[in-house]
């Protein structure tokens, strides 16, 4: 049973369900330490003051604000008591709305939401009647002395809070609009097709971190004292134009039939090699847009010109 990072209550009007949260992200970061090579000790780091340049102890430390100019304001434990949000143990749900009409640009962390005990019918009352009306609930809540906005809304047999960020914290994007330029209907057809050729259903676990599986290995190969070598880049090809690329693209995808892909399985031996390899056997057979396609491409590539 994984362990509450905070308890309290969900409530709306005079109904209040208690209720724990618990994370619901486990990301799989490798973590390193920094070390003297020398002798494998660990750094350490001194706060320094860099007007006086020497160490300062815990006691003199204060935070402050800084303000244009380079003014500063300090703050004491006091201020920040005295500004501390009220609901310490409570999500006050405001409204009620379509869950669809909420940007995912606002989500910032997920909790799932578990039942206290002697809560789970109010709890399977809120989730029965959320998930029949097909509405999120938004409201704010406190956690780490900070106050967040939340959207509670159905998942399964659970419920879920969404941290999310405040209007005023999200940038707008507007200034970043391409300016200028066209879109050729030839090629928005082109566009479209290699769209639906990648078209299918999402299955989570299809996408792996790469890059973690394969510094794992580094990891464990030096672990094991064997020497680790870098790949070499696969040579960059001249660039062609877009129809070009387009059409290479959907042909690679499809095998030149159009639509959508087939899901075919990998010829023996291909998926068991390198991107490096498979570009240098795509390139042998004059593979078009080889450059550009990613391991498992290659792989289907190769097998449909087997």
């Amino acid at each position: 049973m994984p362990r509450a990072i905070w308890s309290g209550t969900v409530s709306f009007g005079l109904v209040t369900v208690p209720v724990r949260a618990y994370s619901a992200i486990s990301e799989h970061t490798l973590h390193f330490h920094l070390v003297h090579e020398p002798d494998d000790g660990r750094i350490g780091y001194q706060k320094l003051c860099k007007l006086e340049d020497r160490p300062v102890p815990d006691e003199e430390i204060v935070k402050a604000f800084e303000f244009d100019g380079g003014e500063l304001v300090h703050l004491t434990d006091e201020d920040f008591e005295a500004a501390k949000a009220e609901g310490q143990r409570s999500i006050e749900i405001e409204d009620f709305v379509p869950h669809e009409q909420i940007d995912p640009l606002f989500f910032r962390h997920t909790y799932y939401l578990a039942p206290q005990e002697g809560g789970e019918r109010v709890y399977l009352l809120l989730r029965q009647a959320m998930a029949d009306a097909g509405l999120s609930g938004i409201g704010k809540f406190v956690m780490r002395d900070r106050q967040h906005l939340g959207c509670l809304r159905v998942r399964d047999r659970l419920l879920l809070l969404e941290q999310m960020y405040f209007a005023d914290e999200i940038r707008p994007g507007e200034e970043l609009e391409p300016r200028g330029g066209k879109v050729d209907k030839r090629e928005l057809e082109m566009a479209r097709r290699l769209i639906d050729s990648f078209a299918g259903d999402f299955e989570p676990a299809r996408y792996r971190d790469t890059y973690r599986d394969a510094l794992c290995e580094i990891v464990k190969a030096k672990r094991r004292g064997e020497e680790v070598h870098v790949a070499r880049e696969a040579p960059s090809e001249e660039p062609i134009d877009l129809m070009e690329a387009l059409r290479a693209s959907i042909a690679a995808r499809t095998g030149g039939g159009g639509g959508r892909r087939a899901r075919r399985e990998p010829r023996d031996g291909l998926a068991n090699l390198s991107r490096e390899e498979l570009y240098e056997r795509a390139k042998k057979a004059d593979i078009p847009g080889r450059s550009q396609m990613s391991k498992d491409e290659l792989v289907r590539a190769l097998s449909r010109a087997a």
